[in-house]
Parts: C-alpha cells; sequence; structure tokens
C-alpha cells in the first residue's frame, strides 16, 4: 500500500506542475483542470516520493510536479511493477498503460541539473473509475478488477 504525497496540475502545456490539496480524476480523461488530460492512454502521471528524495539528495532541488507528474506516491517503485497494473485510491481505479517516456528535447530540469527522472520513473495511467482524491490518501494494488 502506498500513500498520495502530492497531487500536482498544469492548466496550460508547457507549464510547470503545481501542487493542489485534492482533485477529481475522470473517467476515461484525468485530473480535472491538467492539461494533459485527454483521451489518451497517458490520462494520469505518478512517480515515486522515493525516487524524487533519491533525485534531490544528489543535488536536484526540485518541487513536486516539477517532473510534470501528477501524483507523487510514497511506498511504490513504479517502473518494477508491469503494464496493466490496477491501482485503487478510494473510488478511484487507475490502469498502468506505460513506463517512462523519451524525452525528445530535454526539459527544464534536464538542463538545469544534467539529469531528469521521469522519463525512467515515471508511469502513465488510464482512469477506469473516477473519484476523488486527496493527498494522504492510501493507493493499493488491485487483484481482482472488478470496474
Amino acid at each position: 500500500m502506498g500513500i498520495i504525497r502530492a497531487i500536482c496540475i498544469s492548466e496550460k502545456k508547457g507549464t510547470q506542475k503545481h501542487e493542489i490539496p485534492e482533485t477529481v480524476i475522470v473517467e476515461d480523461w484525468g485530473l480535472q483542470g491538467d492539461a494533459h488530460a485527454g483521451k489518451w492512454h497517458r490520462q494520469v502521471s505518478l512517480l515515486g516520493l522515493e525516487q524524487i528524495e533519491d533525485f534531490r539528495s544528489r543535488g536536484g532541488q526540485v518541487e513536486f510536479g516539477a517532473f510534470g507528474e501528477n501524483l507523487v506516491v510514497e511506498g511504490y517503485h513504479f517502473r518494477e511493477l508491469p503494464l496493466g497494473t490496477v491501482f485503487q485510491i478510494g473510488d478511484v481505479l487507475l490502469e498502468m498503460t506505460q513506463i517512462g517516456k523519451e524525452c525528445h528535447s530535454h526539459c527544464q530540469i534536464f538542463h538545469l541539473v544534467g539529469d531528469c527522472i521521469m522519463p525512467r520513473e515515471g508511469v502513465f495511467a488510464k482512469v477506469l473509475r473516477g473519484g476523488t482524491v486527496r493527498k494522504g490518501d492510501t493507493i493499493s494494488i488491485v487483484e481482482d478488477v472488478q470496474a
């Protein structure tokens, strides 16, 4: 089981995400108000708190949302989980659809620090069932999915 440590959105693409205390996650869309939500396989991005803290320990001074992640989660190393893993946060169900992403032009963090963890540590998910998510909510892997 994990814990949601931060929820982040950006209203416009190309801008850094910022923290919010809670959100509505919309079925087959993503986080309400987030510019990257839409009808595709990368509706929600997740990144492990432990991986962010490791990056910080190597000198990267970053706030939550700096990597473009929607949910910062303590307790999971996402890239070690198989595609198709389903997570539950209250009523919300998320299915992991992609591990990492290609970084075409290197983001602002890469240019400042020389590294970015999202392309290798971040994962993406599709929203199977929506609902409200708050900072501090628990997130768990669902073994028997009944969306």
